[in-house]
């Protein structure tokens, strides 16, 4: 989810769902719980939201961040959709697609009920356009992997600048039968890959309008009235760094069974405003830090906690001299207290991380979580951290060493960074480490360009398997973004892709990610992350998704 994704993601990143007035120069919209009345006198029922970041994407095929995958999830819509209970079901499929060729051709009907939001049909073709569009070069989309991943057929071939199909997307496993009607062919039995289903629910498989697109150009997807949408919301403002407004999307064809009218979003970052809004009556729903949980933990009726399969790790960019030393990258992974990280300064649920897939995620063929074989890995301290740090230096034939650690803007990620700097410089003499805070979109960018030492960084699952965390690290990998390569990591990761033997793939995964983290000390885990929530009683039918993106609004209902 995606860099939280869900990369992934999260896809996945420091994301805070909250919920709060919508600011502007117009008159102040009512707390959800105060709804004006509509016409014929039903209660409007509207959500009050607010983000620490700006959307850095509309574009569903350019999303690659939680912000604007989570946007994704509630404006547009694909083949499927994620229940209350993490399972792919149908949506702009009809129905469940038909298997031949010994399941490596499933065949697809389209509903003939879904329409984008100026009424056009949503079509075959409106699929073959945005399935193409995603492997071409020309769009440079960091989730053109993801094609990969669902094993569709020449996908490897067309992202290969070294292979005779680069670039030629019309090769791609997709053609329109007739208008809804769609044939999707995979280079290899599915059934080495149980999470198929669940893939082709992320954003980057969602249809895009080819000739609204077209007509649009360059300025497609930059303001709210250029793009259009087919999900059980349409964003009707866009007011960029301040906020957004969804409204219930009336051509979505469940729109029915959507329970909210309207959902303001502002982009607030400090957390004594988020409080105050939401004492004083403006605010529906808000995570809160460790200073915070005291004052609330016992107040049953609004205080929650959530855990999550997101991870949080420092990125060590192999570009750097220093770090591409094995010794240097173990001693800044073993040289700060990630139990103290947690249990004091975050106190919100969140866990210690020695691992890159996280606990209670997925549970291999055997029944047993994915966590049990490799456990924790690189739990030293701070005398083991400082072995590792001088047989680093002496190798490097230095005496000191200088890095810049790239960090959110956010309040609780300088708190976290600045005691990892405080460490960090303590346990390893003679290392000076610079915090360099940057606004969310431009931190991306930053990561995408390798212009960085160390970076604060998150990974939320965009699918339900260990894959979605272990395959980000290949070399080359649009989001492996620190210029870590391992042969025998890479070849446990091609392996275990097209492997149909469950166990074996299973274990493959469990030895790369060992390679990862035990033995290339490539990233640093901090946490696996959970939330502190205070929300307002009347909020009901909250669903947090495991993977993917946080949440899908069509559920959630007021009171």
């Amino acid at each position: 989810m995606k860099k939280s994704k869900w990369s992934l993601l999260l896809t996945i990143v420091l994301v805070l769902s909250v919920f709060l007035s919508a600011c502007s120069g117009k008159k102040e919209e009512k707390a959800s719980g105060d709804s004006s009345s509509k016409g014929g006198g039903s209660k409007e029922k509207v959500l009050n939201l607010m983000e620490t970041s700006e959307i850095p994407y509309l574009d569903n095929i350019m999303a690659d961040d939680q912000v604007s995958l989570n946007l994704a999830n509630n404006v547009y819509e694909g083949l499927y959709t994620l229940n209350d209970k993490d399972e792919p079901v149908l949506s702009g499929a009809a129905e469940e697609p038909e298997e031949k060729d010994g399941g490596k051709t499933w065949v697809f009907k389209l509903r003939d009920d879904a329409v984008w939001s100026n009424g056009d049909p949503v079509t075959a073709n409106d699929y073959v356009f945005a399935w193409r569009k995603a492997v071409s070069k020309d769009t440079a989309t960091q989730y053109s992997f993801i094609y990969q991943v669902a094993g569709i057929l020449n996908a490897d071939k067309i992202l290969n600048p070294e292979d005779p199909m680069y670039n030629k997307t019309d090769k791609l496993g997709i053609k329109a039968i007739d208008d809804h009607t769609i044939e999707v062919k995979f280079a290899g039995p599915t059934s080495a890959k149980p999470y198929l289903k669940a893939v082709l629910s992320f954003p980057t498989f969602y249809p895009q309008p080819e000739k609204f697109v077209k007509e649009q150009g360059k300025q497609y997807a930059l303001e709210a009235d250029k793009a259009l949408y087919n999900g059980p919301f349409a964003l009707t403002k866009w007011e960029h760094e301040k906020g957004w407004v969804l409204e219930k999307n009336d051509k979505y064809w469940d729109k029915k069974n959507v329970k909210v009218d309207k959902i303001n979003v502002n982009i607030l970052k400090d957390e004594a405003t988020r409080i105050n809004l939401f004492e004083t009556g403006k605010l529906d729903r808000t995570t809160i830090s460790a200073e915070y949980v005291d004052q609330y933990k016992d107040k049953k009726d609004v205080f929650s906690t959530v855990p999550e399969s997101s991870v949080f790790f420092l990125r060590m960019n192999q570009k750097n001299k220093a770090l591409a030393n094995n010794n240097i990258r173990h001693a800044i992974d073993m040289g700060w207290d990630k139990k103290q990280l947690t249990d004091v300064l975050l106190n919100n649920g969140s866990v210690p991380a020695y691992f890159l897939v996280p606990s209670k995620f997925v549970n291999g063929p055997d029944g047993a979580d994915f966590r049990e074989k490799n456990g924790d890995m690189n739990k030293g301290d701070a005398k083991k951290a400082k072995e590792y740090w001088e047989k680093g230096l002496k190798e490097l034939g230095v005496k000191k060493v200088s890095l810049t650690l790239l960090n959110y803007d956010t309040d609780t990620a300088q708190k976290d960074a600045q005691f990892i700097k405080n460490q960090l410089e303590k346990n390893l003499p003679g290392l000076s480490l610079k915090i360099k805070a940057q606004p969310f979109k431009q931190k991306l960018k930053l990561e995408e360009n390798l212009d960085y030492d160390i970076s604060y960084a998150g990974w939320g699952p965009d699918y339900p398997d260990p894959m979605t965390f272990v395959d980000m690290f290949v070399t080359g990998g649009s989001h492996n973004e620190m210029n870590y390569s391992n042969k025998k990591y890479d070849e446990l990761i091609k392996k275990a892709s097209s492997e149909t033997d469950l166990k074996k793939r299973w274990e493959m995964m469990q030895q790369a990610e060992k390679i990862l983290i035990q033995d290339d000390a490539a990233i640093s885990p901090m946490y696996q992350r959970g939330y502190a929530f205070i929300t307002k009683s009347n909020i009901k039918n909250i669903h947090n998704h495991s993977f993917g993106g946080d949440y899908s609004y069509r559920d959630w209902d007021v009171k």
